[in-house]
């Protein structure tokens, strides 16, 4: 089942065309990767799900729900965490939490108990303090154990690791790989290695429409070149093993970076096969011989230029 579907969005500001008929579907218990460049309607498409915008055209539904602008029930579904999550800075995180419990209607004995429950998962059961004093990390951990006090369905994060250092960020992303059985996290973002380390699927927004979606691997299936990496012991016996005249062929591409030969052929297998019979036909054994996958970063490049 899809805990979230969009079909046909559609939003402008003025002249300026943020969604362009936009479909995305998120399966349930998963890590969804929502990735665009920066001004690309990330934060315009999450806004709409929550029912803060109210789109042109198209429609949005939660658990089967359609959401509705300004009325949206499905909020009772989503945990949402923004980029820059704000508190009230003389509290301490168990109030904090109790105040957001209260306001949701939940019981004071589930408050608490789900309460320590979360603090533990987030790593704050100590950080008995108020939270004017903690540091961006600790107030984006606080954020996601606010977001998930009412058990959401859905999780929204928008760029939950912007302006984290790097052990703020890993703790972020372990915690998000953590929850993912238990809810469904859209973890939107363009720190594209984030995606690549946490996310079941991913969706590029370009154009206001999705220029890729599926599994990393069923994209970088179908945007694979059939490339070669080639690794030799010294810049010569790459120039060298370049210049063979076997090589020579229409259906064969090289590019030379110094001691590494990266080759393009017009099929796999065969291309494969044929440059590792080559290499032992010269009597060359080199340093590495690998098949080059497209990381998310050239993919990503490869349809926004």
């Amino acid at each position: 089942m899809n805990i979230l579907e969009i079909k046909q969005l559609h939003m402008s500001f003025g002249d300026n065309q943020v969604l362009n008929g936009l479909d995305m579907a998120v399966p349930e218990h998963s890590v969804f990767g929502f990735v665009g460049k920066n001004g690309a309607g990330k934060t315009t498409t999450m806004k709409i799900v929550l029912g803060l915008l109210r789109a042109d055209s198209g429609s949005v539904k939660v658990n089967g729900e359609k959401v509705v602008y300004g009325a949206a029930k499905t909020n009772r579904h989503i945990g949402f965490l923004p980029d820059v999550p704000e508190f009230y800075g003389y509290m301490r995180p168990m109030e904090y939490l109790r105040l957001c419990g209260e306001i949701t209607g939940l019981s004071p004995d589930r408050i608490k108990s789900r309460s320590e429950e979360l603090l533990t998962l987030v790593g704050l059961k100590e950080a008995n303090r108020k939270i004017s004093g903690f540091s961006r990390g600790m107030k984006q951990r606080l954020g996601i154990a606010q977001a998930l006090l009412n058990e959401p369905k859905l999780l929204i994060c928008d760029e939950p690791t912007s302006a984290l250092d790097p052990i703020g960020r890993k703790e972020i992303l372990d915690i998000l790989s953590t929850i993912k059985g238990k809810t469904t996290v859209v973890f939107s973002t363009h720190i594209l290695s984030d995606v690549e380390r946490i996310c079941d699927r991913v969706a590029v927004l370009h154009n206001g429409r999705l220029a890729l979606s599926g599994t990393l691997s069923e994209i970088q299936e179908q945007y694979r070149h059939n490339s070669f990496s080639i690794k030799f012991a010294n810049s010569d016996e790459a120039a060298q093993f370049a210049g063979s005249e076997e090589l020579k062929r229409p259906t064969i591409k090289l590019t030379q970076d110094a001691d590494v030969l990266t080759v393009v052929v017009e099929d796999r297998r065969v291309g494969g096969q044929f440059l590792i019979d080559l290499l032992s036909k010269k009597q060359i054994t080199p340093d590495k011989f690998e098949a080059v996958e497209p990381t998310l970063e050239s993919l990503f490049t490869e349809v926004v230029r």
